[in-house]
Order: structure tokens, then C-alpha cells, then sequence
């Protein structure tokens, strides 16, 4: 019975599968072509500040409000925002060294786990008393505590985020954090900070490693391996924080009667387990420096097409929804931050 269930009478129209995978290949082709565009405008004098992921979601955005996408082109534009950004976050992991973080001693391990857990409490809070959408604010914190648009893209689905607020949060910090390093770069030779305290400084508040690299510039190699060190003390972070967001955030939008399944219901976040192992990887040293040169550019360039993606999957009018509320939790964050950061050097320094 089974066989002839399966057999197609004379006549029948059989599926064509070549129109999906010629979608597939137009998203996957147009989100590419957007990252290599902004990869090379990412080169320019100031928008290297900017970082190249910012770049990508603008060109999306702007691509998707003035061009016409074909409706078959969204599986592949899918694909990009969901698996070349896993795949991305995965290779990022390279970009840590462990040793090098423990190598730094116990202060610079204090400093960051004090402003992530700081900087979380602080703005979730803020962002509840104003009444800013619970994942939007959580995003924003996670991607000023840790490490910007790379740390918000691998928590959002850990909690359930929107594709338009996890756009409109890397945005959000990409400008706050753009605007942070010229501030730093700015008033460095007014701060009365030696090279090493200020490299700790911009390491420990700073969103982007873009942005810690550019402001950590002026105060030579000291400051800048110093800035280096600190920030990527805060990406390996993003492990645990990812966690216990997905997991509170997780159990808040279960159902009463599933609530006592506690960590078995959390997802695997198995790319987050892919950067810690990438991460050892790199610690080990077993990877020539070429090969891990170009493992690390081809984390950033798929981390920029998941984030063209995200650009050609939302609205310009998506972000008019996001309130002077989320603005005043990213800014007040931020200042926040800097402040204790300062306070924190002035402790254990």
C-alpha cells in the first residue's frame, strides 16, 4: 500500500526543489555580498570605530527599504542570520587566550566578573522600572557588561529575543560605544592615568573590542595589550552569563506546570560550548598563526553576513518602536559603567 502511496500518477506535478535552493543561494549570496561591501567601508577613517557589524545591519536595513527582495530569497537570508552567525561565534572563540587572562592576575578577573554583574543589575533593573521591553533591555546590558554586538547576538537566542530587538541593540551599542572610545581618545591626556591603568580602564568599559582596540591606541602598547587583555577577560564571560540569562529568562515564559524542569529545559546553547572549545583551541597554541589569522577574519566576515540578515529581515519603522526609554537605559548604563570602572582601578590599583 505503502508503494503505491508513494508512486506518482501519470501527469502529476512533482515538487520542484530548484526554486527554494536557488532562494536559498540568492539570500545567502546577497547577505555575503553585503558583508565583503561593509568589510571594505569598515576600512575607512572612522568607520573602522564604528566596527564592521553595524555596518552590515545598516546596509541591510538600507538595501531592504529601497531595493525589492525576492520572497524566495528569505530562506537563504534566514540561513545567515541563524547559522553563519553560530558558526561565527563559534570561530570567535579563537580570538581567547586563557592564559593570557590568567597570566593577567586575580585583579583584572575581579574587575570584570564586578562590572558584568554590575552592569546586568543595574541596567535590567533601570530597564524595568521605565518599562523597556524585558528583552531589549536585557540585550543592551549584555552588550555593554560584555562584549557588544557579539555578545548580544549569542544571547538573544538563548531568551527568546526578536530579530528586530536584537538589531536594534547592536545599533544601539555600536553608537554608544563609537561615541565612548572618541571620549576616551579625548580626554586620556586629562585623566592623569598611567598607560597600563588606562588600558585596564578602556578594557573593562568599552563595548566593542573595535572600540577598546581604537581607544586604547594613544596609550601605546602597554595600554593597548593592556585594553586587549582586560576585554577579552570579559568575552570569556559571555560562557556563563549566556547561561543564566537563557535560563532565567527561559523559565519566566514557561508555563506554571513546566516550571520545575529547572536546567533541562534551558536549549543547548551547543555554539557557546563550540567558543569555549575554540577557545582551548587557541590556548594550546596548536594552530600556526596564519591559519588562526584567517580563522578569526572569517569569524568576523560571518558574523557581518548574520548580521546583514538581521538588516534585510526588519523594518526602518521597527526602530521608531524602540523609545527614548531604551536610550536613557543605554546611556545611563554606560556612564554607570564608566564610573565604576574608574572606581574599581582606584580599589585594587
Amino acid at each position: 500500500m505503502s508503494s503505491v502511496l508513494l508512486r506518482s500518477e501519470p501527469g502529476e506535478a512533482r515538487p520542484n526543489p530548484a526554486p527554494r535552493w536557488r532562494g536559498m543561494t540568492q539570500g545567502i549570496v546577497l547577505t555575503v555580498v553585503l558583508a565583503a561591501v561593509a568589510g571594505n567601508i569598515a576600512k575607512l577613517p572612522f568607520f573602522s570605530i564604528m566596527g564592521v557589524m553595524i555596518i552590515s545591519i545598516v546596509l541591510g536595513v538600507f538595501w531592504k527599504s529601497t531595493m525589492d527582495i525576492p520572497q524566495t530569497a528569505g530562506a537563504g537570508i534566514t540561513f545567515s542570520s541563524k547559522y553563519l552567525l553560530r558558526a561565527g561565534i563559534i570561530l570567535m572563540g579563537l580570538r581567547l587566550n586563557l592564559s593570557q587572562i590568567l597570566d593577567a592576575g586575580l585583579p583584572v578577573l575581579m574587575i570584570d566578573i564586578i562590572v558584568i554583574t554590575f552592569t546586568l543589575a543595574f541596567m535590567i533593573y533601570l530597564g524595568r522600572k521605565l518599562a523597556v521591553d524585558t528583552h531589549l533591555s536585557a540585550l543592551i546590558a549584555v552588550g555593554t557588561a560584555i562584549c557588544g554586538a557579539a555578545a548580544i547576538v549569542a544571547v538573544a537566542p538563548l531568551i527568546g529575543a526578536r530579530k528586530e530587538l536584537t538589531a536594534i541593540s547592536v545599533a544601539c551599542i555600536a553608537i554608544l560605544g563609537t561615541i565612548g572610545s572618541l571620549a576616551y581618545i579625548f580626554l586620556y591626556p586629562y585623566m592623569g592615568l598611567e598607560p597600563y591603568l588606562y588600558g585596564v580602564l578602556a578594557g573593562s568599559t568599552l563595548h566593542e573590542l573595535a572600540h577598546v582596540i581604537a581607544a586604547g591606541a594613544p596609550a601605546g602598547a602597554e595600554g593597548s595589550n593592556a585594553a586587549i587583555v582586560v576585554k577579552l577577560g570579559r568575552v570569556a564571560l559571555l560562557i556563563p552569563v549566556a547561561l543564566v540569562l537563557g535560563y532565567l529568562y527561559r523559565s519566566k515564559q514557561q508555563p506554571l506546570q513546566e516550571k520545575g524542569k529547572g536546567w533541562k529545559s534551558l536549549p543547548i546553547p551547543w555554539f557557546i560550548f563550540g567558543f569555549l572549545a575554540m577557545s582551548i583551541v587557541n590556548t594550546t597554541g596548536v594552530l600556526p598563526a596564519q591559519l588562526l589569522t584567517f580563522l578569526v577574519a572569517a569569524s568576523v566576515f560571518l558574523l557581518s553576513a548574520a548580521m546583514a540578515g538581521l538588516g534585510l529581515s526588519i523594518k526602518l519603522a521597527d526602530f521608531k518602536k524602540v523609545g527614548k526609554n531604551a536610550i536613557i537605559v543605554a546611556v545611563a548604563g554606560f556612564v554607570a559603567l564608566a564610573i565604576v570602572g574608574q572606581l574599581l582601578i582606584m580599589l585594587f590599583y
